[in-house]
């Protein structure tokens, strides 16, 4: 990340709620940083958000592009248990895993955690999911605090690295698995005396190592 994208970054609340139109509040910062964005993209930071990112890039303040959005409170995502299937799919969507919950288990949110992206509540199912005002009808840079914006990016940071870690290790895992057929063909051809067989066999398993091994790679970063 360039010095001024790193400086548009800082001065984003963090919600990581894509309505800029960017997966993260990171890569939407960068954009503006390239010229490749605008700085009237971030409804959770409003006109004053607005404001601080024309400063940082030397120019005029511009309304909120309504097309991302609108300013308003900063809100809380509340899960109405009653309705909860536990299917999982908001813990996924949830960029700070602020949702406590198992599969087939009623789920909670973790209030300091949430920062009202609302990207939980398309994806539920059975729309039990609702947004409180948390700010007591503040907007903008007025409903945020530095400390909240800061746990926010300190929470998705550490989701990015676990989520990272754990693709990295089940690309292992499929790895090691091909490997090990691939070791012991025999076994794993069930005797089978055409040569043929075998071969056509083998190459699938090697395509399956290959694909295991990019993966690990790409999760790794290299």
């Amino acid at each position: 990340m360039s010095d001024l994208a790193a400086q548009l970054h800082a001065a984003l609340p963090q919600t990581q709620c894509t309505r800029c139109g960017y997966p993260d509040c990171a890569s939407y910062a960068q954009a503006m940083a390239d010229g490749e964005a605008s700085h009237d993209r971030c409804p959770p930071g409003g006109a004053e958000g607005v404001v601080r990112l024309a400063a940082l890039l030397g120019r005029p303040p511009l309304p909120l592009d309504p097309a991302h959005g609108l300013e308003g409170p900063r809100t809380l995502a509340v899960i109405d248990e009653d309705w909860c299937i536990g299917c999982t799919l908001c813990i996924k969507a949830c960029p700070t895993d602020a949702i406590l919950g198992t599969n087939k288990q009623m789920h909670t949110v973790i209030a300091p955690w949430c920062t009202g992206c609302e990207l939980c509540v398309p994806v539920c199912p059975v729309d039990c999911i609702a947004l409180e005002d948390a700010s007591a009808g503040r907007t903008g840079w007025q409903a945020w605090s530095q400390d909240q914006a800061d746990t926010a990016l300190a929470r998705y940071t550490w989701r990015q690295e676990r989520l990272a870690r754990e693709a990295q290790e089940h690309a292992g895992r499929l790895e090691s698995k091909a490997q090990a057929k691939l070791a012991d063909l025999a076994a794993h051809t069930h005797g089978a005396a055409d040569e043929g067989e075998a071969a056509r066999k083998k190459a699938v398993i090697e395509a399956a190592l290959a694909r295991a091994r990019a993966k690990r790679e790409a999760a790794q970063g290299r």
